[in-house]
């Protein structure tokens, strides 16, 4: 480990269990040994969305995502986390739930060549997507592992309207400004992040059309105008706003951009026209137990650095009729092994047990120790809407390992559990597409 020295009021006699690490040229009391991580951390930063103030006043519990802090869960009255988090899951099941969704990664992409710059950036084909429509995309390293996702939507014909991982925000941006002005300069693109321009309030529920109706004249929202995966322009509480029908918790949503500096003023609009409709406030921890029960990933934690597409279930997104990053790699050996680990559910044999994140898998308890362990979980979480403990795994060969058992060993006995589909909540997708 490296150390500074750091000097503090009062300490004495400190110099002797220095000293068994390092001599300073001048001996100078009091010092003491102070990591150099610990240095560092005096100068990060965290950002905040431009709603964070009415979330502090709400008494949300912050949580650090990348460089940002976002709402982890909002206690009322004597709740904990974990009473906060079964109040806002069931709200936005039942009936509508509200999340700022600012902090996510937004870059413009424009020219006459974006559509051809996406092409070769994602796994799938951007060429064919219609202006008002939006699409998911699968980002891959050179090594074609799974590096970041995202939607991107079609503005106009010459401009695109990327989303990133909260997370991954700058380092999306630094490779595509890499690869487009090291190895396609010809190029004519160009990105700009938009991030902090724009606050994202999300509306997650049965009745977030309804409340979404009473807040816009010049937006047609029924099924038929506006499905799933398009988006519209018009005014929400009388602010312009770019409304899109995505969705990251499986459920009827809309996403709603508009300018910054009318983040509180929308926001404050919506939990008042809201309040017939019980509207819930939602925080990062109820927003991972719903994309669980939808099987939808989280990079970072169902990735690895070591997870491509194949390994997700993801291998029908890739593209046979062009290049892009990653593509050659996916055809080495070690990628295409029949014995790779793949993304699994787990049905535990008791509903009430959450299986702590990390946990290994083996496939016998018979043998004793070391075991061969054949995967581990990724995410964990109890659903208070579907009434169960829901889990995500990876496990080698999974996908043909529905309903085998497995076992977890813990420090204090082992669990139980069925190899599963990952969907758990709505898996005909009748919610989503409602």
């Amino acid at each position: 480990m490296v150390f500074l020295f750091y000097p503090v009021s009062g300490v004495k006699n400190c110099l002797q269990s220095v000293t068994q690490h390092f001599v300073p040229h001048t001996r100078r009391l009091p010092l003491v040994l102070l990591p150099v991580g610990k240095s560092a951390s005096f100068w990060i930063r965290y950002d905040v969305p431009p709603i964070h103030h009415w979330h502090t006043r709400a008494r949300a519990v912050f949580e650090n995502v990348g460089q940002w802090k976002r709402p982890w869960y909002y206690p009322v009255l004597d709740e904990d986390m974990n009473d906060a988090v079964v109040r806002e899951c069931r709200s936005a099941r039942k009936s509508i739930g509200i999340l700022d969704a600012s902090t996510l990664g937004k870059i413009e992409i424009k020219g006459p060549d974006a559509a051809d710059f996406l092409n070769l950036i994602y796994v799938n084909s951007w060429n064919n997507l219609e202006v008002g429509r939006c699409r998911y995309g699968l980002m891959l390293g050179e090594d074609g592992m799974v590096m970041d996702d995202g939607v991107t939507s079609r503005m106009a014909e010459d401009r695109f309207f990327m989303t990133t991982t909260t997370g991954g925000a700058a380092r999306v941006y630094s490779w595509l400004e890499e690869w487009l002005q090291t190895e396609w300069p010809e190029m004519e693109v160009y990105l700009t992040s938009v991030t902090e321009n724009w606050a994202t309030i999300t509306l997650v529920g049965p009745n977030s059309r309804k409340l979404l109706g009473e807040l816009t004249d010049d937006i047609n929202l029924d099924l038929k105008s506006f499905p799933f995966m398009t988006w519209r322009e018009g005014k929400v509480a009388g602010v312009p706003a770019r409304v899109f029908r995505v969705s990251f918790t499986g459920d009827l949503s809309f996403e709603i951009n508009i300018p910054a500096r009318y983040a509180i003023s929308v926001w404050t609009a919506c939990m008042t026209a809201g309040e017939k409709y019980a509207i819930t406030p939602f925080g990062t921890e109820a927003m991972h137990v719903l994309r669980a029960e939808k099987g939808y990933i989280v990079v970072g934690q169902e990735t690895d650095g070591t997870v491509t597409p194949g390994d997700l279930g993801m291998e029908r997104m890739l593209s046979k009729k062009k290049d892009f990053i990653g593509r050659r790699s996916l055809a080495r050996v070690e990628t295409l092994r029949s014995d790779r680990k793949q993304l699994v559910g787990l049905d535990t044999e008791d509903p009430s047990t959450v299986i702590p994140i990390g946990s290994q898998i083996v496939a016998t308890t018979k043998k004793r120790p070391p075991m061969d362990m054949i995967g581990y979980v990724t995410s964990s979480y109890y659903s208070p809407n579907l009434k169960r403990s829901v889990a995500l795994a990876l496990v080698k060969s999974g996908r043909n390992r529905h309903g085998e058992r497995v076992y977890l060993p813990m420090e204090n006995g082992t669990i139980s559990a069925l190899i599963c589909n990952p969907v758990f909540f709505d898996p005909e997708g009748e919610r989503l597409n409602g």
